[in-house]
C-alpha cells in the first residue's frame, strides 16, 4: 500500500504512547489521521499537531464506536488503515493475601472484565466495523488491496508474568484472533497483522521508580533499553507498505523473554 494523502487512517488509543507515535508516523507519510481516544485534551492536541481530527471513542461502547467512525468518515472518508492501540493493564494475582488481615482474596471480576473488554473485545468491535467499511471501497492496487488492520498484542501474551493474568489473557486473545481475522478478510483484500511489543517507554511505565525502570531496561538483551514508541510506529508504517505481511504476528522486543517474576 502506497501511503499518501489519498488515504485515511484511524488510530485507537491515539492520544498517547504507541498510538500517538503511530498517528504521527502515518501523518508524516501524508495519511489523513483520525485520533480515537477517551482523553479529549491530549487527543485534540495531537490531532491539531498532525493536521488530523480527534474523535472521542470508548472502544467498549458500540454507540461511541459508531459515532466516532461516522465522524471520521465525514472528515476523511472511509479509512483504509486501522491501528488498534487502545489498551490498559491491571496488575493483580489470581489470588492474593490481604496484608492486614491475612485473608485470601480472589481476583475481582470487575477489573478482569474491564481489561478484557478494552483490550480484546474493544479491538474486535472496532476492527469488524472498520473492516465492513473497507470492504465497500474499491481496490487500490493490482493486488486488489482494500485496507490493512494492525492490532497490538504483547509479549505478555506468550510469557505473562506474575500478576498479569488479566492482561495476558486479553493480549493472548488479540494474538489468537490474528490469523482467523486475516483469513476472514482475505477475500476482500484486507490484511491483518499483530505486533507484540516488549518493554516500551510508554505512560504505563511513568509511575515506576527509576531503579525499576533501569532494571527492566537492563533485562532487554539488545539494545539494553526500553523501546521507543517511534520504533513501534516505524513497524506500523512498514506493515502498511508491505503487502506480503498478512496473518502474521511480529515480536518487537529486543530479544527480551519475560521471566516468571
Amino acid at each position: 500500500m502506497q501511503l499518501d494523502k489519498t488515504l485515511s487512517a484511524i488510530v485507537t488509543g491515539g492520544a498517547s504512547g504507541l498510538g500517538a507515535a503511530s498517528a504521527r508516523e502515518l501523518a508524516r507519510a501524508g495519511v489523513r489521521v483520525a485520533v480515537f481516544d477517551i482523553n479529549e485534551d491530549a487527543g485534540r492536541t495531537l490531532a491539531s499537531e498532525i493536521g488530523g481530527i480527534f474523535c472521542r471513542c470508548d472502544v467498549t461502547d458500540e454507540a461511541s464506536i459508531e459515532s466516532a467512525l461516522e465522524a471520521a468518515r465525514e472528515a476523511h472518508g472511509s479509512a483504509r488503515i486501522l491501528v488498534n492501540c487502545a489498551g490498559i493493564a491491571v496488575g493483580r494475582r489470581t489470588v492474593r493475601r490481604d496484608r492486614e488481615t491475612g485473608a485470601l482474596e480472589p481476583h475481582d471480576l470487575a477489573s478482569f472484565r474491564r481489561v478484557i473488554d478494552i483490550n480484546l473485545v474493544g479491538t474486535f468491535a472496532i476492527t469488524s466495523r472498520a473492516a465492513a467499511a473497507m470492504m465497500a471501497l474499491d481496490p487500490i492496487n493490482e493486488d486488489g488491496e482494500r485496507g490493512v488492520i494492525v492490532a497490538t498484542s504483547s509479549v505478555a501474551a506468550v510469557e505473562g508474568q506474575v500478576g498479569q493474568v488479566a492482561y495476558a489473557a486479553s493480549k493472548g486473545g488479540v494474538l489468537a484472533m490474528t490469523l482467523p481475522l486475516a483469513r476472514d478478510l482475505a477475500p476482500a483484500g484486507i490484511r491483518v497483522v499483530t505486533i507484540l511489543p516488549g518493554l516500551f517507554d510508554t505512560p504505563m511505565f511513568d509511575g515506576l521508580p527509576d531503579d525499576i525502570r533501569e532494571a527492566l531496561a537492563a533485562s532487554v538483551p539488545f539494545p539494553s533499553r526500553l523501546g521507543k514508541p517511534s520504533e513501534f510506529a516505524a513497524l506500523v508504517r512498514h506493515i502498511c507498505e508491505n503487502g506480503m505481511l498478512n496473518g502474521a504476528h511480529i515480536r518487537l522486543d529486543g530479544a527480551v523473554r519475560l521471566a516468571a517474576g
